[in-house]
């Protein structure tokens, strides 16, 4: 006589652990009430604050009081946010980067050269920040990532995410390479009005187009490892 296993019972423990496990694999993201209300309120402390101090300053005493402004502002922002919470967002450090090197040059000499160095070398600056913490555990994207939409990655590394944010902090690298090499051959054998222009165009576009790339690359990534992203309440 042979004997049939049984079945099993059906356990809801087994069910709760195994839900855990697959929640343990997903990246998350807040609702998208809460991810806009993120990623707008790091946006309006890095960039809408010194331009409004850079337009009040700009109104009072012109472009170099405009300038010292911004770098004021975003300064009393970063001793605000050490105090309160003793951490300074990555987009608020590039942005402390970029106005205080802005400044100095444009505050040290009235000379159009040294003021036009302004843009590719802001530029060098941002490749220079992002090459660096590029091969370390803690790519400066993964960071931005993490700070500016909320994103959670799993509560395990996983090999193939810490790669994607290290390949994708050299990416943005090259773009600011790409920028400031562009611009300094534009200071070369262009008018300073047209460096003007260019440097506008070549910022906006750079990080647009930088945005478009890290995007379509990680909805890859995702699809590519089996990964998923979830929104959450919290």
């Amino acid at each position: 006589m042979s004997l049939q296993r049984r079945p099993r019972p059906y356990r809801l423990a087994d069910t709760r652990e195994a839900d855990r496990r697959v929640r343990r694999e997903d990246l998350e993201l807040p609702r998208p009430g809460r991810l806009a209300l993120t990623a707008g309120w790091n946006l309006a402390e890095s960039l809408g604050l010194p331009v409004v101090g850079y337009l009040a300053g700009a109104a009072l005493g012109g472009q170099p009081a405009g300038m010292v402004a911004a770098t004021g502002v975003v300064w009393l922002t970063v001793a605000v946010r050490k105090v309160a919470t003793r951490s300074v967002p990555g987009l608020l450090a590039i942005s402390v980067l970029v106005l205080t090197l802005q400044t100095a040059l444009v505050i040290a000499t009235g000379s159009t050269l040294v003021f036009l160095l302004q843009f590719p070398l802001a530029n060098l600056a941002l490749c220079i920040l992002f090459a660096r913490s590029a091969p370390t555990r803690e790519p400066l994207v993964a960071q931005l990532a993490t700070e500016v939409v909320g994103l959670r990655q799993p509560s395990s590394r996983h090999p193939g995410l810490d790669r994607f944010f290290q390949e994708a902090t050299w990416l943005w690298a090259a773009i600011f390479a790409a920028s400031a090499a562009g611009l300094a051959a534009a200071m070369a054998i262009a008018p300073a009005s047209v460096v003007l222009l260019l440097a506008t165009i070549v910022t906006v576009g750079g990080v647009a187009a930088g945005a478009f790339l890290s995007i379509l690359w990680f909805i890859h990534m995702l699809h590519r490892l089996g990964l998923h992203v979830r929104f959450t309440q919290a």
